[in-house]
């Protein structure tokens, strides 16, 4: 059995299936090429079949990242299979990821298919994918409720023809760790190829179980663990990549493998998908959150003090905490600009785009005198969000807030090169700078949330603001940062409208 423990991040395809976290094809790269530095061994692209932008995203992921494998995901059907080895032509390394149902309740009421049926279908898809690589991950979908024997008859089939990945998802959360664990070592020990593919498992968190579900799962022999940045997802998320990845590293006295992963990036990573997204990481979140190395009690800061590990079991600057230093003032020059940009994982391609974040840049330190690595952050994610379809701008914005009186906004928007005004009162400033939005755009959306976030300390602080809107059952976030709040959540509004207006209709499926 291999010591060697992969690391398959599925942030991109099964993050982004998380309500709202839809991410356009320029963000994927960017989140995409952070996994690479933090050398993370598989980046699950996207699911291609789903749409033109699903398409273009793993494409652009696929040209993008040289040292990772780069994996699409499909059912097992021709026209998916075709479309993913499309979208990886151009990787160094490829792989595409077929499923398809094998639990009883999925096979008859999903797929209406019998159990013969659905192993001919899977074997047939696993040949076909193998007409464009030779990396083949095969998924038997709701493999925590199927059934023992028939999982050991299909997985031995597609082995045979070819699949060198076998992956066990635990699609609904439903297992527990012992049962989890005792399932992938069964599988192990009762197919007669096993040997020939690498075992694999995706857990879903509904229980809040992910996690010890693969770590379970490792200690059985399973040498691929699919996770995400945050433990982002659907529904209660995924395994969480942070969290398995320091619990393998932290326990080696338990765990007979390790991850090549650079921990280092962890928190870097942690922040860029958090900002992209716009789902903020709960303060005791392990690993990442802003308490996971805090100590407030008198008993415990002693304790550090005198000897760090009394209550840390790992060193904060391991996974990637650091002093925030600051890098950055208003007399930098373009060169250092871009210099400390390459550092954070940040490159520009087309020049105008450097020139555009330099200029918010020099905007941003007249207002703030001192620039840290999270505002540089926070402001190309500024930057880039809603890019591809701005079909609405923020000109101007003037707002009144005053004891006694009702606030009220006046703002100045171009659609389309049109500008447009609009005035209206509000609850609050930001409340009327809503309602002077919808006066000029009137989208027909309903607010599901807003949410504010200090991006470094201080009063001068930049906000980075997340806005929901719900539209249809349609869920988009939209995120603006600005050392002035209103301002902030009048950018946020604005990108989650263009998103509104640019996103299109995705298949997704449940894994």
């Amino acid at each position: 059995m291999s010591d060697k423990l992969i690391v398959f991040d599925t942030t991109l395809r099964d993050g982004e299936q998380s309500p709202g976290a839809s991410m356009t094809k320029d963000e994927k790269v960017r989140i995409a090429k952070l996994l690479e530095k933090m050398r993370v061994d598989v980046i699950e692209a996207g699911f291609p079949i789903a749409s033109q932008g699903d398409f273009e995203a793993v494409q652009a992921v696929a040209n993008a990242v040289k040292d990772s494998t780069v994996c699409g995901l499909s059912r097992a059907l021709d026209k998916d299979i075709d479309r993913v080895g499309e979208a990886l032509k151009g990787a160094n390394s490829a792989r595409i990821h077929t499923f398809i149902a094998t639990s009883p309740i999925h096979m008859e009421m999903k797929l209406r298919m019998s159990p013969d049926q659905v192993v001919e279908q899977a074997v047939r898809a696993v040949k076909r994918a193998r007409q464009h690589t030779d990396n083949i991950e095969f998924s038997p979908e709701d493999a925590g409720r199927s059934e023992l024997g028939f999982l050991c008859r299909v997985i031995e089939k597609v082995i045979d023809a070819g699949a060198t990945t076998i992956n066990i998802p635990d699609t609904v959360g439903y297992n527990v760790p012992n049962q989890f664990g005792r399932l992938i070592r069964n599988l192990i020990e009762r197919i007669p190829n096993s040997d020939k593919a690498i075992f694999s498992v995706h857990c879903h968190n509904d229980l809040g179980l992910a996690v010890a579900n693969s770590l379970s799962a490792v200690m059985n022999g399973a040498r691929q663990v699919e996770c995400t940045i945050n433990g982002l997802g659907e529904r209660a998320g995924n395994a969480s990549l942070e969290e398995i990845v320091m619990a393998v590293r932290t326990r080696q006295d338990i765990f007979d493998c390790d991850t090549n992963l650079d921990a280092t990036q962890i928190v870097p990573a942690s922040r860029l998908v958090s900002g992209i997204t716009g789902f903020p990481v709960q303060p005791n979140k392990a690993i990442v959150g802003a308490n996971a190395f805090a100590h407030e009690s008198g008993i415990h800061q002693d304790g550090v003090l005198k000897n760090r590990e009394t209550y840390e079991i790992m060193r904060a600057e391991d996974v990637g905490w650091s002093t925030n230093r600051m890098v950055l003032g208003k007399h930098s020059g373009r060169n250092a600009f871009r210099t400390r940009l390459n550092e954070l994982g940040i490159n520009f391609e087309v020049e105008e785009e450097l020139n555009d974040a330099f200029k918010r840049f020099k905007d941003l330190a007249d207002k703030k005198h001192e620039i840290y690595d999270d505002d540089l952050q926070a402001l190309v994610t500024d930057a880039s969000v809603g890019v591809e379809n701005e079909h609405v701008k923020l000109i101007a914005l003037k707002v009144c807030s005053e004891t006694g009186e009702i606030p009220d906004a006046s703002i100045t928007l171009s659609i389309d090169g049109e500008e447009k005004q609009a005035h209206s009162e509000g609850g609050g400033p930001v409340d009327a700078t809503f309602k002077a939005i919808e006066s000029i755009i009137d989208t027909g959306s309903e607010l599901q949330l807003y949410s504010v976030n200090n991006v470094t300390n201080g009063t001068d602080s930049q906000g980075e603001v997340t806005v929901r809107l719900e539209k249809a059952g349609r869920i988009i976030n939209g995120q603006g940062a600005d050392t002035d709040i209103v301002i902030a959540s009048a950018k946020a509004y604005i990108n989650a409208v263009n998103k509104m207006m640019a996103v299109d209709d995705r298949a997704h499926p449940q894994l």
